[in-house]
Parts: structure tokens; C-alpha cells; sequence
């Protein structure tokens, strides 16, 4: 197998999709939800779903594809199934709001991301399924890019189309979806091995119970096993999410109640670091195939550690008397920043993966998902709660406080780089 350019640029279409999905659902169902005169509170419970679905479905719907075997693949049934459903309710969400019923609205959400969190563990899983060990960190950063490149296509075109009409963003988004993952579907093939007519199944009726019990044994793997590298890997995981969430979910209400710069300022300083983080992916890919996933990762959490502890110093310099100064200073470090977070999110999933055969990639996905998702619940009502209790500016201490965290349990990673038997 080789590095095959065309094949990551059709896979990471997949991830361009669901990147499109997030950042409209983000921006508008809360104020879709304003509309019922919610409280912020609910309002934020609600905008959790999507991580709730995720904690409880992802690892078991990825360790179900690996137990899966139709004609069509392992992984693919699931996104046929997930994201035409996804993509409906996903359409129906602005529509449903003009009914006024609530209920109903709620309803829709719901399914939506049950649908969503179908097919997202499965597509993800199709990268280290088609690439080979020591092309996984390149494909893992090509894939970023288009993540990125949706995201970015979603902030920038939905304004507009918004504006026209509130439910054009939402048909335009689920198309670009739907189609996607067409292009995908068509294109990419899964191995003969994983079909039906290649390879001995189980009983259609037995592959939920296997795919659970899949999963029972990935998490035994990852706590009972002697040598603990996967149990360290996925707490630096869970570790360096909450750290970084906290500055996502927090960044703007720093930007204006400390540094005394409007929110919107905030949210561009913020745009800047998703920029260079989905500009510096596929770089961050090749250097952490060169040099070595986990030093890679070191330097990442380096760079992003010292660039907090910075913001946090001149957060109580006399800098803070000049706002406009301190904002242009917060530009340039953030986008160094993004650099550091791609350096970081670009070879980890690769390292998790590795740490285990294709037959279980699907699985170790989950497991991947599952903590990452974890730490965007846990992450902005504890760093909140800090917030409340001391100052805006604690949030930098407490997003080092993590990252300083990922670096000690990344130590005793021991797996996880290339395998070179491939």
C-alpha cells in the first residue's frame, strides 16, 4: 500500500461533510432555542447532545463495524444508513421551529444527532482502514484540512444564505453532506475480506451483542492490561479536550469582561487559531511521520502550553491597560497556537489506532471519540465554576493546568508509532 493523495482527498470529503453539519448547528439552534424564551442554561444542556450521543454511541457503534460484514463493507452500511437521516432531520430543524411546538423541535434535535453519531465513529474509521501504518499521521492531517476547509465554508456562506432565508443554510449544508458522502461511497472501496461474500459472518442478529462485547474488551485492553499505554494515551487525550475546550467555550467572554475587547474580536483571535490549525494539518502530518508521533505531540503540547502561560502573564502585566495592543499581541500568539493544536490533534488519533489490529480500528475510534467528547462536557462548567469563584483570567491556569497534565501521562506512552510490519 501507498501514500494515495486521491483517496485521502475522497475520504477527508467525508470529514468535510460532517465539518460543514456542526458549526450551522452551532451558530443558529440556539437562537432557535431563544425563541421558546429558554434559559441560557437549557439552552447549553440542549447544544450537549451532540457529545452526549457521542460518550454513549461512538465507541459502540465503531466496535459494531468492526463486527459487521455485508457485501458492501463493514464501515460503509453504517454511513448509507446514518447520513441521509441525519441530513432529513437535519433540514427539518429550521422548518419544525416555525410550527412552535418545542416538543417537537426537541424531538428533531434528538434524532438528528442519534443519526449524526451513526455514521461519524465509521467514517472516521475508513482512514486507518485504506492507509497504511506510516502514512496514517499524513492522511489524519490531509483529513483535518478538509475538516477545516468545511467549517471555514460554513462560517463564511452561511451568513448570506441566512440572511435570504433561515432554512437555506441549513438544505445547503445537508446536501454538501449528502453529497460527499456519495463521492465517497462511490469511490472508496472497502477490503474484500470485510464483505459478505468473502468471509464468514456471524448471524445478522448477534452483531450488536458482538460489537458490545468488542467494546468491553477494547476498554479491558486499555485498564486491565499490564502494559498501560492505551489507558495513558486516552487520558493525555482527555487531558489536552479540556484544556483546550475551556478557551473555546471561554475565549470571548475573556476577550471582553478581561482584556476589554468586544466579543467579536474574541471570536476573529479564535478564527485565526482555527485557520493556522487547519493550514498547518497536513505539515503537522508528515512531522509527526518523520520525526515520530509522540515527540510531535510534546512539541504541540510545548508550544500551546508556553503560549497560555504567556496570555496569563500579560494578563496581569500593565498591558491590560492598552486592550488594543494586548489584542494584536493575542492574534499572533493564537496563531501559533494553532500551529501547537495541530501538532497534537493531527497524530493522536493515528497513535490510538495503533495501537491495535485493522480488525479493531473501528473500535479504538470510539474509544478515541469517546474521551475527546467526554472532556467538552466536562470542560466548560468546571472551568466556569473556577471563573465564578476567582477571575477570567484563572481560565489560562486552568487550561495549562491540563495540558501540563496530557504531558505527564503522555510520558508513559509506549505505543503507538509507526508499524512498520505493514
Amino acid at each position: 500500500m501507498k501514500f494515495n493523495g486521491w483517496k485521502l482527498f475522497v475520504l477527508g470529503l467525508g470529514f468535510f461533510g460532517v465539518s460543514i453539519i456542526w458549526p450551522l448547528y452551532n451558530a443558529y439552534v440556539p437562537i432557535f432555542l431563544k425563541d421558546f424564551n429558554l434559559s441560557s442554561f437549557w439552552v447549553g444542556t440542549v447544544m450537549t447532545f451532540d457529545n452526549i450521543f457521542a460518550i454513549l454511541m461512538l465507541p459502540v457503534i465503531g466496535a459494531m463495524s468492526d463486527q459487521t460484514r455485508t457485501r458492501f463493507g463493514r464501515r460503509k452500511p453504517y454511513i448509507m444508513f446514518g447520513a441521509p437521516l441525519a441530513a432529513v432531520f437535519f433540514i427539518l430543524i429550521p422548518i419544525v421551529k416555525d410550527f412552535a411546538m418545542l416538543p417537537l423541535l426537541m424531538l428533531v434535535i434528538v434524532f438528528m444527532n442519534f443519526f449524526m453519531a451513526i455514521f461519524r465513529s465509521p467514517v472516521v474509521a475508513l482512514m486507518p482502514d485504506v492507509t497504511p501504518s506510516k502514512f496514517r499521521s499524513q492522511a489524519n492531517g490531509v483529513i483535518n484540512f478538509m475538516g477545516g476547509l468545511g467549517a471555514l465554508l460554513a462560517f463564511f456562506a452561511g451568513k448570506p444564505l441566512y440572511d435570504a432565508n433561515q432554512n437555506y443554510p441549513f438544505l445547503a449544508g445537508a446536501l454538501i453532506m449528502l453529497a460527499a458522502v456519495m463521492v465517497l461511497l462511490t469511490f472508496i472501496k472497502e477490503d474484500k475480506k470485510y464483505t459478505i461474500k468473502e468471509t464468514a459472518i456471524e448471524k445478522k442478529s448477534g452483531f450488536i451483542k458482538n460489537g458490545l462485547v468488542e467494546l468491553m474488551g477494547n476498554l479491558k485492553d486499555a485498564f486491565t492490561n499490564k502494559e498501560k499505554s492505551l489507558l495513558f494515551m486516552l487520558l493525555s487525550i482527555l487531558f489536552w479536550f479540556i484544556g483546550f475546550n475551556a478557551i473555546e467555550t471561554f475565549f470571548t467572554t475573556y476577550a471582553k469582561f478581561h482584556v476589554g475587547i468586544p466579543e467579536s474580536t474574541g471570536a476573529l483571535i479564535m478564527g485565526v487559531f482555527s485557520l493556522v490549525f487547519m493550514v498547518f494539518a497536513i505539515p503537522a502530518g508528515f512531522i509527526g511521520a518523520k520525526v515520530g508521533r509522540k515527540k510531535t505531540i510534546f512539541s504541540g503540547i510545548f508550544l500551546l502550553s508556553f503560549i497560555i502561560l504567556l496570555t496569563y502573564i500579560l494578563g496581569n502585566s500593565s498591558l491590560l491597560e492598552e486592550p488594543t495592543k494586548f489584542r494584536n499581541i493575542l492574534f499572533v500568539l493564537f496563531a501559533f497556537g494553532g500551529m501547537g493544536w495541530s501538532l497534537i490533534n493531527v497524530n493522536s488519533l493515528p497513535m490510538v489506532v495503533d495501537m491495535t489490529t485493522n480488525e479493531k480500528s473501528g473500535g479504538y475510534t470510539g474509544l478515541y471519540y469517546f474521551f475527546s467528547m467526554a472532556a467538552n462536557i466536562f470542560a466548560p462548567p468546571l472551568a466556569g465554576l473556577f471563573m465564578d469563584i476567582i477571575d477570567y483570567n484563572v481560565l489560562m491556569v486552568f487550561s495549562l493546568f491540563f495540558f501540563v497534565l496530557a504531558s505527564i501521562t503522555l510520558i508513559f506512552v509506549k505505543r503507538g508509532e509507526t508499524q512498520e510490519q505493514e
